[in-house]
């Protein structure tokens, strides 16, 4: 289990875009899981309502987590399925695996599964039970609108992941709801050259000792003692006869042996060394800016707009009571005023006009309008607004 990447998305784009970002990295398609399988199903929803129960589910997570040790973990993983959410395994063969793999998770929102499971049982949850169906998509939309809405009693505001402002392709309306002005960035890229030391190669020298036979010749003389007798028949001397006495003669053997001994000379020196040389380096970079062109637009009216074109307009000029009813509905027990909500409905009904989210599903189009809204509002939470701006997509293309 140390090295098995575990992360929750609530929605299932997110978590096949992680999916893709991971396959695309080199991890192999036999390593990386999707649960619910993202081959078959298109969208959260329809995952979310797959089946009446979840034994599968729970005897996949028991067979990745062990039946005892980690049981608790299953649990929730499983109970994310089952509330709607799509839980992505990764399988790292190293340590560089399981952060890259880490990296790239963390790119498309994954929940935070310890605060969530702690909701959970704040509800009443007390374990995963594989004979409970799975949630509608009535069900799940409700259970997170009560986590957000828990999430903000406790702390003020969702801490939220923060995003590169150079992340959208779509211009923002950055409306200011006192003032009635609109403010849009110009962001422009700075390239900055720097160096650093890099390893290019280099020289190791290693120090060895060899042996060579050396042969060499030298005389050695050697001292032998001989005796001989000879027989002699002559009158003894004055002499001879002093010599008879007792006594004893030595005469040694010499002998010459080889004495060996070695000297030691300095015969050839190695010296290493560096020779340091400059160069001058081009670079052919590119730096972004974006430029906003502005467009004098002529005055239409908003009576009978009901084409697709005229989303942008209708909902700029549209009246307000809509919106401040379903305020009044979502928002009225929060303390809160109408003012705080009103650039999120401005919002959705103008991302909703767009050609990049006309024809899209809200669960495919909510990481990206999540995306583009914490990045131009960061003092307002997507979780706080996020019901708004459903509605106001949802008003102007006819869905409510």
């Amino acid at each position: 289990m140390e090295n098995t990447i575990v992360g929750v998305y609530d929605s299932y784009a997110q978590a096949q875009n992680a999916l893709n970002e991971l396959l695309g990295s080199g991890f192999s398609r036999s390593d990386v899981q999707l649960s619910p399988d993202a081959e078959s199903s298109a969208g959260i929803s329809d995952v979310s309502t797959a089946g009446s129960g979840g034994s599968g589910i729970g005897n996949f997570f028991r067979s990745l987590f062990g039946m005892d040790e980690h049981r608790e973990h299953g649990d929730i993983y499983s109970e994310a399925v089952r509330r709607g959410s799509c839980v992505l395994t990764v399988n790292a063969a190293s340590d560089e695996q399981r952060d890259r793999a880490m990296e790239i998770m963390n790119r498309f929102d994954p929940v935070d599964i310890d605060e969530r499971s702690s909701h959970w049982r704040s509800q009443g949850w007390s374990g995963y039970d594989e004979s409970a169906p799975m949630y509608t998509d009535s069900e799940i939309e409700k259970d997170r609108a009560l986590y957000g809405q828990s999430r903000t009693a406790a702390t003020g505001s969702a801490t939220t992941p923060t995003t590169s402002a150079m992340g959208s392709t779509d211009t923002q309306d950055l409306r200011n709801a006192e003032t009635g002005t609109t403010r849009i960035p110009v962001v422009e890229e700075a390239l900055q050259v720097g160096k650093r030391e890099v390893q290019r190669g280099g020289v190791r020298l290693y120090q060895r000792v060899s042996e060579t036979p050396v042969n060499e010749s030298v005389q050695l003389r050697e001292e032998h003692v001989h005796v001989e007798r000879h027989p002699v028949d002559q009158p003894a001397t004055a002499a001879d006869l002093d010599a008879i006495k007792e006594g004893a003669v030595e005469m040694r053997e010499m002998a010459e042996e080889p004495v060996i001994s070695k000297t030691a000379r300095v015969v050839e020196e190695v010296e290493i060394g560096k020779d340091v040389t400059q160069r001058t380096v081009d670079i052919n970079e590119t730096v972004r800016r974006t430029d906003v062109e502005v467009e004098q637009l002529a005055a239409a009216s908003t009576r009978g707009m009901t084409g697709r074109d005229d989303y942008r307009d209708s909902a700029m000029t549209a009246d307000d009571s809509d919106y401040r009813t379903h305020w009044q509905n979502a928002y009225g027990q929060s303390g809160e005023r109408y003012e705080d909500y009103d650039a999120a409905y401005r919002y959705g009904s103008t991302m909703a006009g767009t050609e990049r989210y006309k024809n899209y599903r809200w669960e495919d189009a909510e990481p990206s309008m999540r995306s583009d809204w914490e990045s131009n509002h960061p003092e307002s939470t997507w979780e706080k607004v996020k019901d708004a701006v459903r509605y106001g997509a949802e008003r102007v293309t006819g869905r409510r």
